[in-house]
């Protein structure tokens, strides 16, 4: 499996299964002297976590980082930073009766036919356990683009087709009124008709026994124009990239995204216009980049996630031995009724992770 690492300078690799000993992360071409400690991985964690409301998972796991490397006197060295998280609230026994079968909305066939091994405990590999190493680099990512004055918001904008109708609109004060309302929410919705919209369609899916999927809006603000590396390398290619790595994603547009092939040129075109000395677009169209390069309105951006795959619900599949069968979660399974929740603080790392390294790739572009 040599798949593991993303990024081109900043670099992350990620370690470990669901239901093992523990997860973790090594983090290269970190820049030295950034302040770093325990406590700055909370307030992440703890948004990505479980056991925190009836939306997400039972799951609780402490999610204490150790920092093994890289970090000495509480600043980074510039050395690989390897970060360590336990696990503990596992209950791999729960995976036990069903680990003969096929779990519909599952990798353990695709990891099967390639591996010929599968770890069943919780999804091993291919379990959304492994963010939270995600969701850790995006803390360090994030210290480097707070030094360049560069902010982000990541929430659940829509589920099942419920919630926000409008994005939020940024004033003086910038993304930082959205982030205190967004906090205020279980689900992640900054606006509270969308919070209790999204509310009631997540408790309707529990109630049936059944999931549903939602969508991740996110809005860089403000932004420097000028960061992004064409031709492959382009801002919305590196960020597609990163969002569709993400466990449960199955879509990304930016800008206006697919409505855009139903509109014309003459309604899609971002008119440039002067603004306070400054040059601008009166519409925002492209969502913050023209030809992968960024413009310096904001960058916006929508992931569509999946449904969560278990269910209380039967569902037919097959065996390991292909027999036909029908398959229940055992009593007591404890999964997320929508993935999307807990996927807010997934890509907003990737987003800050994505970012930081396009940052430090663009230090050597111009003299």
């Amino acid at each position: 499996m040599a798949s593991n690492t993303f990024g081109e300078v900043f670099k992350i690799t990620s370690f470990g299964e669901s239901h093992g000993p523990a997860i973790g992360l090594v983090i290269d071409g970190c820049p030295s002297g950034i302040d770093v400690s325990e406590q700055d991985f909370q307030s992440a964690l703890e948004m990505r976590g479980g056991g925190s409301s009836p939306f997400v998972t039972a799951r609780k796991e402490a999610d204490t980082p150790r920092i093994l490397s890289g970090v000495f006197g509480g600043k980074t060295t510039g050395a690989p930073i390897a970060l360590v998280f336990d696990n503990g609230d596992t209950k791999s026994e729960h995976y036990e009766p069903i680990k003969d079968t096929l779990r519909p909305g599952h990798a353990n066939f695709t990891y099967m036919e390639k591996y010929g091994v599968f770890d069943w405990r919780g999804g091993g590999r291919s379990s959304a356990r492994e963010t939270v190493c995600r969701v850790a680099a995006g803390v360090i990512a994030d210290k480097i683009l707070k030094a360049q004055g560069i902010d982000i918001l990541s929430y659940l904008k829509k589920a099942e087709g419920k919630g926000m109708e409008e994005s939020p609109c940024i004033t003086e004060e910038g993304l930082e009124p959205w982030k205190k309302r967004r906090a205020e929410s279980a689900v992640f919705c900054p606006e509270p008709l969308g919070d209790a919209l999204i509310k009631q369609a997540v408790k309707q899916a529990v109630e049936e026994g059944d999931s549903i999927g939602g969508v991740v809006e996110t809005i860089v603000y403000p932004l420097p124009p000028g960061l992004g590396e064409p031709v492959y390398q382009k801002v919305e290619a590196r960020l597609a990239f990163a969002m569709l790595s993400i466990p449960a994603s199955k879509g990304f547009e930016i800008g206006a995204g697919f409505m855009a092939a139903s509109m014309r040129g003459s309604r899609h075109n971002d008119s440039f216009i002067l603004k306070n000395d400054r040059i601008e677009t009166e519409t925002n169209n492209a969502g913050g980049t023209l030809g992968g390069i960024t413009t310096g309105m904001p960058l916006v951006f929508r992931v569509a996630f999946k449904p969560t795959s278990s269910i209380k619900k039967e569902m037919k599949t097959v065996t390991l031995d292909a027999r036909e069968t029908v398959m229940k979660y055992p009593e007591g399974s404890r999964h997320d009724p929508c993935v999307a929740i807990r996927a807010v603080a997934v890509v907003e790392a990737m987003t800050k992770i994505v970012l930081a390294d396009l940052l430090l790739m663009s230090r050597s572009s111009r003299i």
